[in-house]
């Protein structure tokens, strides 16, 4: 159990700047206290504490990871544990399987469960919803039951491994209800952008974890 606020992280958590919402999750972690060092190139991953992998386009993050040089010590780390928060298209690079990823497309395959790009819709199809938080409230010891979330092009949740834990989630067509926030061991990531909004929780659990 995480009780209360997280402590300032003891050393920078790194935020991949090659695309996507830097500047927001710069801002949601500033508020929390904790220091940011983007990360542009392998150097960069030196004496970082966590990561985050934000929302962006999936496809074109695999290529720039390739391109710069970081993708094989990005996944030589997160493999050794360090902690990692992705989200939206963060998600999707964390996930063993992505069910409709272009050929070459390349994911992490640290977190135990199978996604599909943009399966809420694209663009047009972006929305804002209230999700079922109670277990993360519960986790975190503050906050209602429900949050805000924000959809832009995101993924959807088909499946995941016994290992993975389910957080929060929407409730789908049918009243089904659809897993957006996973956590395993190390790993937590969210289908959708808690960074575009003044919920904080998100990112409090993963600053628990590199607290940890």
């Amino acid at each position: 159990m995480v009780a209360g606020t997280p402590s300032a992280a003891p050393g920078p958590v790194g935020i991949l700047a090659l695309q996507g919402d830097v500047r927001e999750h710069t801002a949601a972690l500033a508020e929390l206290g904790v220091a940011t060092r983007s990360v542009r190139r392998p150097a960069d991953l030196d004496g970082l504490t966590g990561i985050v992998l934000p929302g962006g386009e999936s496809t074109t993050l695999s290529m720039l990871l390739e391109s710069s040089g970081l993708f094989g010590p990005l996944a030589s780390v997160l493999a050794g544990g360090l902690p990692v928060l992705g989200t939206c298209a963060g998600l999707v690079l964390l996930a063993t399987t992505v069910l409709d990823g272009r050929p070459d497309q390349r994911s992490f395959g640290a977190l135990d469960c199978a996604v599909r790009r943009n399966g809420y819709g694209r663009q047009p199809e972006s929305f804002e919803a209230r999700i079922d938080a109670a277990k993360l409230a519960a986790e975190l010891g503050t906050g209602a039951d429900t949050m805000p979330a924000v959809f832009i092009r995101a993924p959807v949740v088909s499946g995941f491994g016994p290992g993975v834990e389910v957080l929060a989630q929407l409730v789908g067509p049918g009243g089904r209800p659809e897993p957006v926030v996973l956590r395993q061991r190390h790993v937590v990531a969210t289908s959708f952008h808690p960074e575009l909004t003044p919920d904080r929780r998100v990112h409090r659990l993963f600053c628990s974890m590199v607290a940890g």
